[in-house]
């Protein structure tokens, strides 16, 4: 039996850190998002985000992007910029790991896609992973079932599902993307269309945030720079079936910043669903890339 090549293992290594620090953001984004609102937090975080990964990108020397990559940074950025707002105004309604838990039907819808715009086949490994993922997210829901939800808090599940739905075609993006356009090209230029996207509501929502968030506002951008430069990486050396699974990962760092910060406490059904989430990741990480482990 053949071993899988280092550099797909460690590209879902990066994969990880890219969400962690995704993941991060969004604990800085909610905060923001509830002080100054989710379309100011958003819309200065990506004018931030453009001054921050422009330094790594024109330090690169970069050359003129090609006419593909930049229709794909442009189809992206919009909906990033749609699914952006629709998850961060869900996520100020709802606590962070049950917001994360919904997005988790992303990667699963994104396994299909793959497989259908990409020509990618479906490995086992990746599907034992999702699975085992998939339930983890059930006893996740299981475990808040019987917690009273008010009408904020539905509208939030609703908004972040939909967000989800965008995500996985985002996923999909994202590998395209990485095939065509370095990982810090494609921080700056999301970060660039985002701004634009949101900018165009400037006139009637647009407010300047008080100095003492601007601190949040930078970590934000470069939180949000770091994870598109990781996820970048990871997808121009790994198949998007192959690393969807990772997303399940971000579980654990909502529900770690959801109670450090937002005393957003996490039971015992939360954190047997974290242990099937982590046990899928695994086992699609050392999923072995053979023609027998294949389901074509």
């Amino acid at each position: 039996m053949s071993m899988k090549q280092p550099s797909v293992v460690v590209a879902f290594a990066v994969a990880c850190l890219g969400i962690a620090a995704f993941s991060s953001m969004d604990a800085v984004v909610k905060h923001l998002a509830l002080a100054i609102g989710t379309y100011n937090t958003l819309l200065w975080r990506s004018f931030a985000g453009v001054g921050v990964s422009a330094v790594p990108w024109l330090w690169s020397r970069p050359s003129r992007p090609s006419r593909v990559a930049m229709r794909l940074h442009v189809e992206r950025g919009v909906v990033s910029a749609v699914m952006a707002m629709l998850f961060f105004w869900g996520l100020a309604r709802t606590p962070i790991a049950q917001a994360v838990a919904l997005t988790f039907i992303a990667p699963l819808i994104a396994q299909g896609l793959a497989a259908v715009l990409l020509g990618e086949r479906m490995k086992r490994g990746a599907l034992i992973g999702s699975a085992l993922g998939s339930g983890g997210v059930g006893v996740i829901l299981w475990g808040q079932a019987s917690a009273a939800m008010g009408p904020e808090a539905l509208l939030g599940a609703v908004a972040v599902l939909l967000s989800a739905l965008c995500y996985a075609y985002n996923i999909i993006l994202m590998r395209k993307q990485a095939q065509v356009a370095d990982p810090y090209e494609v921080a700056f230029f999301q970060s660039v269309i985002v701004g634009l996207c949101l900018a165009l509501a400037m006139p009637w929502f647009a407010e300047l945030p008080s100095a003492g968030h601007v601190p949040l506002i930078l970590l934000a951008a470069v939180l949000a720079t770091i994870s598109l430069a990781l996820l970048g990486w990871a997808y121009a050396r790994a198949e998007a079936s192959y690393l969807a699974p990772v997303e399940f990962t971000a579980f654990i760092w909502a529900s770690l910043w959801g109670f450090v910060f937002f005393e957003e406490h996490v039971g015992v059904p939360t954190l047997l669903g974290a242990g099937l989430i982590v046990a899928g990741c695994l086992i699609a990480a050392r999923a072995p890339d053979l023609e027998r482990d294949v389901i074509p």
